[in-house]
């Protein structure tokens, strides 16, 4: 049962046990972030178990790895900016983009002082002549870098270095915690002590405690157990106009499956943000005017810092609709005969599960509620003949009315991104030769930055003719008419389509990381209130087309997906009932690079040669160096995996994953015979698949596919006969639930 208890679970029916599931907030609160060295205390509660940072524990971490960490800030700085000033859809959402660059710059700052404080360097002159974060691990080490002009540092002004750092540190954790979190991971270990130096002086310093509540060492996948709210509460009680330590609450409150009190302050603060900042902005306008503003591309601007689209909205979209999915799968069990295969009446917080995204193993069904309410149960109905009783009815009606709520706000989610059907290749040809102009000029290399031709009739200083559509609009009852046909025979068949026409046009959708795990949790959605399997199918085919043009060049690269591990699983527990004409796998292979650039454009091998630069990689390995390479990487990919919760789930997914790693290499040197995939590679591939661990959510979504009832409820084969127009499928969403924020 305690392996249970470090894995985040799924709320134990929240509406019924409210108090219950927040109760474990003060449980381990023996010590706090008061105390400035915390580790010791935490190991004692586990002295085998290993003691790392909390924000080691934050989900979703791989989707945020990528060169990003790597780059020179300076070429980030470009590589953003280009990014913005694309027309419609642009490759990266640019809010995401531009929350790396500030925090890559704010971590950086903060590594130099809390450096030079550790090793009393009273000018960063050294530091800043070091590129990369060589210097740093250096300079943490004590090497080389001794006094440098010979005065001694007072502990004053140590104090106050490491004061300005845990304010630029708070400072990164408000825009994004999770890609923060992968910054400081990167950086020098000096930074995990900052925030408790400064705590042994101020110990009320809200700045400090945010930095520290991230930083405390605790025993690994224990965040749960060695968690309580009191410093964020501290936080939050004094500084009730930021929303952001809501959301760090509200995600605490998800390992401790207490995922109404989650929604709640997600609520919460979505309601803080959307009172201090205007509403978004509509980006077409937006980039027309930014068009007529700057009609040459050489002269595009730096963008200010107070212009800068901002991302906190799409994160807690993103996080509430995660939770209400996660309740509603919560609820299934109880909503079908016999949820109670095997009782298991030791834990109160049964089963597993993140927010949207489920992670762990399962070894059962749900069993969060009393015993007395399983007798209760019993009682009302002995045997399935005899129809569900009045609670199951009600448990149905409260998964459909969670499923609902969560795709609202995936909904919402997807209103900030674009796709488009029929993007001119000369403009993302553009977008490609700005990213090796940028990148190569830092290297010192202009073989490839002679393309340079940024002329007014340049594809990005006159709009192109070009369709533009959010993403919320590919989903409605009636999607565009103009898409392209999906799937299609060329896309069952890659290997044939490189030797197709010449392309003019190519499908693009704005990337964000993650973009992947909102379109899965969907279709999860979906499934939960019982769209019908025609139109689940159109959707399904949707996600394909979107998920195999996701590309998080030149700064994301691709990660792991629970929710698209979840619906292959779902798909094939339920005999893929929507009746997909081939694999998920299949149908998600990433799209082709389109092979005939403009005549003055880069190719698609000089892409593929510039993501190479970009990574530094090598094109040429040894075998074992290729071996060694698989192995560490597939090493990294088990420890951000959630589900690993123990010794032989993690041997299992290492294993898996050599052994996918060793299946491409095989297919892509298969004595020249092309591979499904075979072709320019896109920057990040995903190809999906995933080792065989069932995570219950998946089987609380397959199970209520099997068993539950279409006709009952608020099924959908009476809303679609209903309204004909496009925008009133939507409505009865808002009937069902009460309004939020």
């Amino acid at each position: 049962m305690a392996k249970k208890n470090k894995k985040p679970a799924v709320a134990d029916s929240p509406p019924m046990e409210p108090q219950n599931t927040a109760e474990p907030s003060t449980a381990s609160s023996t010590n706090k972030k008061k105390t400035p060295s915390p580790a010791p205390q935490s190991a004692s509660s586990s002295s085998s178990a290993l003691v790392i940072c909390r924000n080691k524990h934050w989900r979703y971490i791989s989707s945020f790895h990528g060169p990003w960490l790597q780059l020179p800030l300076e070429v980030l700085e470009m590589l953003a900016n280009a990014n913005y000033y694309m027309p419609l859809p642009r490759p990266v959402d640019p809010a995401v983009f531009y929350d790396l660059v500030k925090i890559r710059q704010l971590v950086d700052n903060a590594t130099d002082l809390a450096v030079r404080a550790a090793n009393g360097v009273t000018s960063s002159a050294l530091s800043n002549s070091l590129a990369g974060g060589a210097a740093h691990h250096m300079q943490a080490l004590g090497l080389g870098f001794g006094n440098n002009g010979g005065a001694k540092l007072s502990p004053e002004r140590r104090f106050r270095m490491r004061e300005q750092a845990t304010q630029k540190l708070s400072r990164a954790y408000h825009l994004d915690e999770i890609a923060s979190s992968v910054a400081t991971m990167q950086s020098t270990s000096t930074l995990e002590n900052v925030a408790g130096l400064v705590l042994q002086r101020a110990p009320d310093d809200p700045d400090a405690n945010y930095v520290h509540f991230f930083h405390e060492k605790i025993p690994s996948r224990q965040l749960a157990e060695c968690t309580d709210f009191r410093a964020l509460d501290l936080i939050i009680g004094m500084r009730p106009s930021d929303c952001e330590p809501l959301r760090t609450r509200a995600i605490v409150r998800m390992f401790k499956e207490d995922f109404e009190g989650a929604v709640q302050d997600l609520t919460s603060a979505l309601g803080v943000y959307r009172l201090q900042q205007p509403r978004h902005k509509p980006e077409v306008d937006e980039s027309m005017q930014l068009e007529q503003k700057t009609r040459r591309r050489r002269d595009l601007p730096p963008l200010d810092e107070r212009d800068q689209p901002s991302s906190t909205e799409v994160q807690l979209l993103f996080q509430r609709a995660g939770c209400y999915l996660t309740l509603a799968c919560d609820h299934v069990p109880f909503a079908l005969p016999d949820s109670f295969v095997e009782p298991n009446s030791n834990s109160q917080n049964g089963t597993n599960g993140t927010n949207g995204s489920s992670n762990g193993v399962s070894n059962g069904t749900t069993n969060g509620i009393a015993d007395s309410d399983a007798v209760l149960q019993e009682a009302e109905g002995d045997s399935e003949d005899k129809g569900p009783t009045k609670r199951q009815l009600e448990m149905r009606k409260i998964v459909r009315v969670y499923a609902k709520r969560a795709l609202r706000d995936y909904m919402e989610y997807f209103k900030h991104f674009h796709y488009s059907p029929n993007l001119p290749i000369e403009v993302s040809d553009d977008f490609s030769r700005q990213v090796n102009q940028a990148t190569h000029r830092n290297r010192k290399y202009y073989g490839q930055s002679r393309y340079t031709s940024q002329d007014p009739g340049s594809p990005t200083g006159a709009s192109p003719s070009h369709t533009v559509y959010e993403l919320s609009a590919l989903f409605s009852a009636t999607p565009p008419a103009d898409l392209p046909p999906y799937p299609s025979t060329e896309l069952v068949s890659p290997a044939s389509a490189v030797m197709e026409l010449v392309e003019t046009t190519t499908e693009v959708v704005t990337y964000h990381p993650l973009l992947t795990d909102a379109l899965h949790s969907l279709l999860l959605c979906h499934t939960l209130i019982q769209t019908s399997a025609k139109e689940l199918q159109r959707h399904a085919h949707m996600v394909a087309r979107l998920a195999r043009l996701a590309d998080g060049y030149p700064v994301f690269q691709a990660s792991r997906s629970p929710a698209r591990a979840d619906w292959i699983e779902v798909l094939r527990r339920a005999d893929n009932w929507i009746e997909l004409s081939a694999s998920w796998e299949a149908l998600c292979a990433p799209a082709p690079l389109p092979t005939p650039m403009s005549a003055s454009g880069v190719s698609a091998t000089t892409a593929s040669m510039n993501a190479m630069s970009i990574t530094g990689g090598s094109p040429t390995e040894s075998e074992d160096q290729r071996k060694e390479r698989m192995r560490q990487q597939a090493i990294i990919e088990a420890l951000e995996d959630e589900r690993v919760n123990d010794e032989a789930s993690f041997k299992a997914a290492i294993l898996a994953r050599q052994r996918r790693a060793e299946a491409d290499h095989a297919s892509s040197s298969n004595g020249g015979v092309p591979s499904p995939n075979a072709g320019p590679k896109r920057w990040a591939v995903d190809d999906g698949r995933e080792y065989p661990i069932l995570t219950e959510r998946a089987e609380a979504v397959a199970r209520w596919i099997r068993e539950a009832p279409t006709g009952s409820g608020a099924g959908s084969n009476k809303r679609k006969k209903k309204p004909r127009a496009a925008k009133k499928t939507t409505e009865p969403d808002k009937s069902d639930t009460p309004e939020v924020i």
